[in-house]
This record gives structure tokens, sequence and C-alpha cells, in this order.
């Protein structure tokens, strides 16, 4: 009798569409494709090949990056997105600030006994 081999955790299945690659990895292969191929062929005569080739992977690495990178499940983009927030739009010190409601209290006291009417 043959078996079937099944993740234990259904959740981390992705559907694949062709050559056994996701809807999201054959769009970011094909965006990198059509920017990084062109690029190699009008700097190469200029350039130098290898210095043409090392462009278009220059050019293609950010959209492999945004394919096929994850981690603990999210994206590259939204790793990158609380990267950005946490170190540079956020503070990097948040101290801890109480609001006592009794200290207010007895300011508001002082404002009212200390006030003389003459």
């Amino acid at each position: 009798m043959p078996y079937v081999q099944m993740p234990k955790d259904l959740t981390k299945v992705k559907t694949k569409v062709a050559f056994n690659l996701t809807k999201r990895q054959i769009i970011c292969f094909g965006l990198a494709a059509v920017c990084a191929v062109p690029t190699y062929f009008l700097t190469r005569e200029t350039i130098g090949n290898m210095a043409a080739m090392l462009l278009l992977i220059v050019i293609a690495m950010p959209f492999f990056l945004f394919a096929m990178y994850e981690k603990n499940g999210l994206p590259f983009e939204k790793i990158a997105k609380a990267v950005i927030k946490s170190r540079f739009l956020r503070p990097k010190v948040r101290p801890y600030k109480t609001e006592n409601v009794y200290e207010y209290a007895e300011k508001q006291y002082d404002l009212e006994t200390s006030v003389c009417l003459w």
C-alpha cells in the first residue's frame, strides 16, 4: 500500500502555480527578468561583460529577496517595515510614565486653598 507524506502544519502549505513556484515567486522572478536582462544587454558593450553581469545581479537581487525570503511566516517587506519602524521612526528609549491621580488631586486642592479673594 503506497503512503503519502502529509505535513503536520497545514497552514504552512502554499499553493504552487507553475514550475513548483508560488504566484508571488513567479511575479517577482518575472519582474527581475524584465528589469535586469535589458540592463545587461544595454550595458555589456559599454562597461564590459563582467561588470554588466554584476550589475544584472545587483538589479535582480531585491526581486529575488522579495520572492524567496521569509522568516517566521512573514515576507521580506513586512520584516523590513517592522525594522524601519523600530529603528528609525520610533524613539529608542521609551520611559514608563505613570499618572498619579493623588498628585493631581493634591495640586488641585492646593490651588483651591491658596486662592485668596481680596
